[in-house]
């Protein structure tokens, strides 16, 4: 475990992989994918090109992202998680579909902000459906804390955007109370657009409905923007 990590925000799965998903790991990660490894990233190397770039953390199997990065091609996108046949699924459709703006990055979303990201780095934040860890012995686990905020208010430029979306009304309340206490995050109530993922129409269909908080990165005083 690496200094920055501390307790794990999630559980790796060990799903079983297909022999497709395999094959497309093999034949497609050294162009699209990259491990958390604490060393600084060259953003503009690895698109290739500036552009404003997002964060995902958490995909899933991926169907939001691939949707998100054909509508905006003008980001570049890092999709971390650690799930590798939702890896193996993104990939390939980025493969399948000609995308070239997205990276996915496989390891500790809070390393790779901590140490491989600088300051005012990211154009938005996007934290689609975390595990919410809801029994109380693991509440220690949870991503959103007051740590992480500070993390993101220092990555994300001025006005850049964090977007949550949870269907757990609990950790809804738990989000929208870290955000509202950030000096440097102003909680926003227009609500940028997303796709539906599978994972959000399973919920659904249980009677969970969706939550979802948005906070803008306030300015900067001039001599801390320089």
């Amino acid at each position: 475990m690496t200094r920055t990590e501390g307790v794990r925000t999630y559980k790796r799965r060990a799903g079983r992989m297909t022999q497709t998903q395999e094959d497309a790991l093999a034949r497609l990660w050294t162009r699209f994918g990259l491990d958390v490894d604490g060393a600084p990233l060259d953003l503009p190397a690895l698109f290739g090109r500036v552009a404003p770039v997002v964060l995902e953390i958490g995909f899933g199997m991926g169907e939001a992202t691939l949707e998100l990065a054909a509508t905006q091609p003008g980001r570049d996108v890092l999709a971390v998680d650690v799930h590798m046949p939702g890896h193996a699924a993104l990939i390939s459709g980025l493969d399948t579909g000609g995308l070239t703006n997205v990276r996915a990055v496989d390891g500790d979303a809070r390393l790779l902000l901590a140490e491989m990201l600088g300051p005012q780095s990211l154009t938005e934040v996007r934290i689609f459906f975390p595990d919410p860890w809801p029994k109380n012995r693991h509440a220690k686990r949870r991503l959103l804390t007051p740590r992480l905020a500070d993390l993101l208010a220092d990555r994300l430029v001025d006005g850049g955007t964090l977007h949550i979306a949870t269907d757990i009304a609990a950790y809804a309340q738990l989000g929208h109370d870290v955000i509202a206490d950030h000096p440097a995050l102003q909680v926003r109530s227009d609500v940028p657009w997303r796709p539906r993922t599978k994972f959000e129409q399973r919920g659904l269909a249980a009677g969970r409905d969706p939550h979802d908080l948005v906070a803008v990165r306030i300015p900067r005083p001039a001599a801390a923007a320089r």
